[in-house]
This record gives structure tokens, sequence and C-alpha cells, in this order.
């Protein structure tokens, strides 16, 4: 594809792109195409890459193991033009195939899928693969074609029976047909995507319901994974609704998967992977010190041990209809429940938990939970595109309010998506303030298409969720929100526009939304002379404790931790907004007018009245704040502890649990601890000196350190 075709292709209008073959190709994989300069072996081993250790789960040894993996690179490590191999550890190398899906801005290799195949694998000793840089050569071998692994003898059907009408959707027929993407493609393996419609004995298409498969095909080896998923998620298709359906996935002529009585609900979609042929039986473990490194998760205490019977828990918890489809894993799944709980976080703490350990009982736990994030209401598919839908393409879309606040006097058509054409519950309920990061750790690691989707889909329900006139429309602006609403929300669409392929044309949408946010907060408070003195989010939806003269802290924290996040994935907007909200982090600490034990306070009185000007000192607002118990008492003193029935040096707010107040603190004061702001390192001193500590080694989602103050 000539460079002129690639920019048109990523500026043409998702409504009006039909996934042509050009643009699709150029989409799901990114060629190196200028040499690396090498001018001897030791300048190619200067950069040390991560390795990965790859398990058996046999009871036996295993010849000719396929093993594909997702992996993250920190800016630099793999610049552009260089090549990638495997090293065992006796030396013995091992070629690799490696499909690059997004770069830094400096060219170099940010996400890649890479694949490899195996030799032997003992039952016994994982094998640790080293990966090197190396010249870049052409890749030896044929790209296989659907072609060969249907002559092969695959098959395959997706099958579901409504009311007696059996629907199909044949895997076979969509693998001839002309729809097919590549998301990967090399001389070891392929992954053909397809979608295919469900019909039934008289050659309808079903409505609403439908399948995507992805079939990833390793060259020569007579052994395919088939990724299926099905989805009732068209955004403007008449009517939608429930359905309540027998389901059945045949491979090769067996019975792989079957549920009666599955109703699927409306927008929502489920997940099954399957192997035709032996399925290699393996578990790979990341290198976590070097993902942590590389910035692309946040840094997490790696002297964290995770418990036993914690992991042990999580594989015991994965039975019964938590985890079938339409089912919520580990996650809540009316997520406007409150209180502290594992999947409210920068990551769920299953999710950390598996970060900090690589045990395969948290990977499981953490991939299975991912695959079910599809399992509430939040997923609209554009039929134009074929992909999630658009704030570009429907400015005025949302699932909320009047049909005439969505008229769109451009095109002068109404946004509003249909009505609920039957039964629309779910017992799923989705709410933007209690949105887990599903699928952003399980992407990178194993680099699924499906979950890149989860994170895409999730990330515009967020905006779209509202009311066109407050989000500014095609703006996507977040800001009349509930505070911890717009936390999570930065946090998605940092970590979607971060990570999504460079081809992929949603990239710029994500990222222009975010930027649109970025610059709101920058110009509202960072870059305002007469923004207030706290460093805290005030506008709407923020003061509304205590008679709308106060805030909640811990809101206010995890959107200092969500902008932290934003800037050490590299978005430069997000680093001034940052500098001026650690001041509330810091000051909570330090501040000499304000005690520090109340630092994770639940709410926080900013003004005497619904109608004063805010403060201007820490002192007043430590004052109209504190327990009245304590007045005239010296912070952290004997007195004060015993009237607050404490230790001498606890803070209030649940300090010794994890999901406590002072642990949503942490996330913050340790961002604000690497910020510009002064005082950071005297600041997490201070916090992680106190006398009552969490035990992070069940869930350790708040568990997170600054990257540059040593922590005691």
């Amino acid at each position: 594809m000539s460079q002129h075709m690639k920019t048109a292709c990523m500026a043409t209008s998702l409504l009006s792109l039909a996934l042509s073959s050009a643009c699709a190709t150029e989409q799901v994989i990114v060629k190196p195409t200028a040499p690396l300069q090498i001018t001897s072996k030791a300048s190619v081993a200067s950069t040390q890459l991560p390795d990965v250790k790859i398990s058996s789960t046999s009871d036996v040894a295993q010849s000719n193991v396929p093993v594909t993996f997702g992996q993250v690179f920190a800016a630099g490590d793999v610049p552009a033009g260089a090549g990638l191999l495997g090293q065992f550890s006796n030396g013995a190398g091992l070629p690799l195939q490696v499909d690059i899906k997004a770069r830094h801005a400096d060219g170099s290799v940010r996400h890649a899928i890479i694949t490899t195949v195996l030799p032997q694998l003992s039952k016994s000793a994982p094998a640790t693969l080293q990966l090197k840089l190396s010249p870049l050569a052409t890749p030896a071998g044929q790209v296989a074609k659907p072609a060969d692994l249907l002559n092969a003898g695959f098959s395959g059907s997706v099958n579901i029976t409504i009311a007696g009408r059996l629907f199909t959707a044949s895997i076979d027929q969509a693998l001839r047909g002309s729809g097919i993407r590549n998301w990967l493609s090399g001389p070891q393996v392929s992954e053909w995507m397809v979608t295919a419609p469900l019909y039934d004995s008289t050659g309808l298409i079903h409505p609403h319901l439908h399948a995507r498969i992805a079939v990833r095909s390793y060259t020569g080896f007579s052994k395919a994974r088939v990724d299926v998923t099905l989805e009732n998620d068209w955004a403007y298709q008449p009517a939608p609704q429930n359905f309540t359906y027998d389901a059945d996935v045949v491979i090769g002529g067996q019975t792989v998967f079957s549920q009666a009585n599955l109703t699927h609900f409306h927008h929502t979609r489920w997940r099954k992977t399957f192997w035709w042929g032996v399925a290699p039986q393996t578990h790979i473990a990341h290198n976590q010190a070097y993902l942590i490194a590389s910035k692309a998760v946040p840094n997490y205490d790696q002297r964290i041990v995770i418990a036993e019977t914690a992991l042990n828990n999580m594989k015991n918890l994965m039975t019964g209809v938590k985890f079938q489809p339409m089912g919520p894993g580990l996650a809540e799944p009316g997520m406007p429940t409150t209180g502290g709980r594992p999947d409210i976080g920068l990551m769920p703490g299953w999710n950390a938990a598996y970060l900090l350990s690589m045990d395969k009982r948290a990977k499981d736990v953490a991939l299975a939970t991912a695959d079910l994030a599809g399992s509430w209401s939040a997923h609209y598919r554009d039929k134009n595109t074929d992909k999630p839908i658009s704030l570009h393409d429907y400015p005025y879309m949302t699932i909320l309010g009047n049909p005439g606040d969505t008229y769109n006097p451009a095109t002068k058509q109404r946004e509003a998506f249909p009505v609920c054409g039957g039964s629309c519950t779910n017992v799923n309920i989705a709410d933007a303030a209690h949105t887990p990061a599903f699928s952003y750790l399980p992407y990178l690691v194993t680099g699924d298409y499906y979950h890149l989707e989860e994170m895409q889909f999730w990330a515009m329900w967020d905006v779209f969720q509202t009311n066109p006139g407050y989000r500014a429309n095609i703006q996507g602006l977040i800001f009349q929100s509930n505070v911890r609403v717009q936390a999570w929300d930065i946090r998605n669409l940092a970590e979607v526009a971060y990570i999504t392929p460079d081809e992929d044309v949603l990239k710029a949408e994500f990222n222009r939304i975010l930027s649109n946010n970025l610059d709101y907060y920058n110009t509202t408070y960072s870059n305002n002379a007469a923004a207030n003195i706290f460093g805290a989010i005030t506008g709407p939806g923020a003061i509304v404790y205590n008679s709308n003269i106060g805030i909640a802290p811990w809101m206010d924290d995890f959107f200092t931790s969500a902008v932290g996040r934003a800037a050490e994935l590299g978005f430069d907007k997000a680093k001034p907004l940052l500098n001026w909200k650690a001041s509330f982090a810091i000051n909570r600490m330090l501040a000499p007018d304000y005690c520090w034990i109340f630092g994770g306070i639940y709410s926080l009185n900013l003004r005497a009245t619904a109608t004063s000007p805010l403060y201007t000192s820490y002192g007043q607002a430590y004052e109209a704040s504190r327990n009245p118990a304590v007045a005239g008492m010296a912070c952290n003193s004997p007195e004060m502890a015993k009237a607050l029935g404490l230790k001498v040096g606890e803070m209030t707010g649940y300090s010794s649990i994890a999901t406590g107040y002072p642990s949503n603190m942490q996330p913050a004061l340790a961002y604000a601890a690497d910020s510009a702001y002064a005082g950071g390192a005297a600041a997490w001193h201070k916090f992680m000196q106190r006398s009552v500590l969490p035990d992070y080694t069940t869930y350790p989602e708040f568990a997170i350190l600054p990257r540059n103050v040593t922590t005691p």
C-alpha cells in the first residue's frame, strides 16, 4: 500500500469505510520497511529484551508445540527495521514470526504478536525463551491460505435453535468468502477473521444474531485455534432485544460446545475458543518486571507475593453460571453496587494478581473474566464499518435522553438507537462509575482481537452513554459526569488509544477524544490562574457531598491516578494536568494546617454553603471536615488516636483494608510523587511509614509505587 493510500484509508469516515482489502490489510499488520543498520553482533545484543517462560500443563512431553503471545516493548528497545529471534538458555536459536501492531513515536515497536513452534517441551521444566534483536530478514516459507486449511479437512459451524427454528453459520463457507481479514500473517501462522451470518433453512439471515470467527492456523501442523464469538450487537438494527436459544458449536465433526436455553442479552456477545487437532497444553508467563518497566502497565509493587490461598480461590471460583456465556466472571454483575471490591481500580485485582504472580490460576481467571466482558449491554457495532460504533460518524448518538437530543443537523437524521423490540432486561448492569479495565492486560499478553474490541466497545460506550449536548457532541467531553466516571473514562481512553493498532481506523478517534478532554481539563484547571488552590476537580458532579459543600477525595484520587496513567503512557497533555492534580494528594499529607491522619477522609468540605466561594486554605477545609471529637488535638497524637479508636500513625478510612480510602489514595500519591509538584517524595515517605498498612496479597489493585521515588 502506498503512503498516499494509507493516509486516505485512515482519514476516510468510518461511516463510509467499507473494509476494502487494502485498508483492512494495512490495518492489521505493520511491516518494517527500513533495514536496521548493524555493524557487529554486539550492537545487535545491546538491548536487554524480555524473556517468556513456557510451561507444559500436560502430563507427558510435547513436541512441535505452537505458541503465540502478545508482547509490549519499551520505546526504543526494538528499533524500526530491527528483527527478533528467540534464544533458549542453552544458546539454541528459534525463528519467530513477529506481527507488529503498534509503534512508538520513534518508530520502535510498541506491541507485537509473536509466534513460534517449540520442537520439544518437557513436562517438568519450563522453556525460557529470551527475545533478542537480530538483523531484519525476510521470513522464509509460504503464507498459508484458508483453502489450505479446508483442504486439510477442517470444518466447523455455529448453530442456534430459536423456538424450533435452526440457524447455522458455516465457518467453512465463511473461509471461502471474500470478507476475510488477516490478523496474523506469516510463514508460521495465519489468523483469518470472518463474519458469519446465521442462516435458517430458507436462506434467511437472522437480523440480530451473527457469528464472528477467528481461525489461527499453524502452517504444516494440521492444527488450528478456532475463536468463536456470537454477537447480538448491531447498533441501528430495529427492535433490539434479548433472544433465548439452544447453542452448539461443531468443529471437525465434533460438538465442542453445547448450551440449552441460553438467554443472549441485547447488545452483548459471548466468546469460546476451541482447537482443531491436538491442542497445545501450555502456560506462558511474561517477564512482569519488564512489563512494568516499559510503563505499559502501572508500577505495581513487585515485592508483593500473592497468597496461595488467593490463587487457589481464584481457580475454585471458575465454575458455574458466572463463567458461562452471559456470566460476569469475577466482576460484580450489578456495576452500580457500592462498596470496595476488586474490580475497581486502574486494573482489576485479579489482573494485578496475575501481573505480579504470572501464576496460571490468576491468568486463567483474568482471561476468562475478560472473555465475559461482553456480557453487559455496552456493545454497539456499526453495520457499515463492521467496527464498534464511532462518535466520529454518529456525534449525536446516545442511550439516554430524548430522541430529539440526537438530531444531527449535518445529516438531518436522528441518531437515537432503536427502541427495544421485546425483552431487554440484562441482569448485568453496566455503569461508567464502576467499569473494570477488563481487557487491557489480556490484550497486551495475548494479542487476541476479541480483547482489543472489548476495550474499544467499552471506551466508546463510556462516551456515548451520556447526553450528546453534555459531551459537546463529537468532542466527547466527559466533565459533566461524576468524578469517578471521569477517572475511569480517562483510564479507558488512554489505554485504548495507546495500544490500538496503528492501522486501526479507531486509533485516531480515541486519541482525538482523549486530547479533547485533556484540553478541557488543562484550560479549566492546570492553565487557569483562577482554579481552586486544592488541585481538586470541582466541576459538575464533584461538589455534591454534605448538601453540596464537599467532594469525595477518594474519587478525586481515582482521577489523579488515571491522569498519571495517561501521562506515563506518553500522552503529553496529561503531564501538566498531573502536575496540577498532584498537589491535592501531596498536601493532604504535608500541609501544615491539615492533619495527614485524615488524608483518606471520605468527604472533604470545600465551602461553607452550597453558594459560598471555595475555601482558600487546607486549614479551613480540615476544620470544616474533621471528626468533631478531635477538636484542638495535635495531629497524630496519642490523644487523637484514642479519640478516633486508632493506633498512633494510623490513617482514618479503613487503613488496614486493601480497598480502604488510604488504599484508594495510594496510586494517586504514587503518580503525584513522580510529578513535578514539590514535596512528592516527602509525602510518599510519610504515607508509607504510617503504622497500619493494608494486606495486598490477595487483590493488589491499589498497590502502585512511584517510579522515581524510593519506597521505604
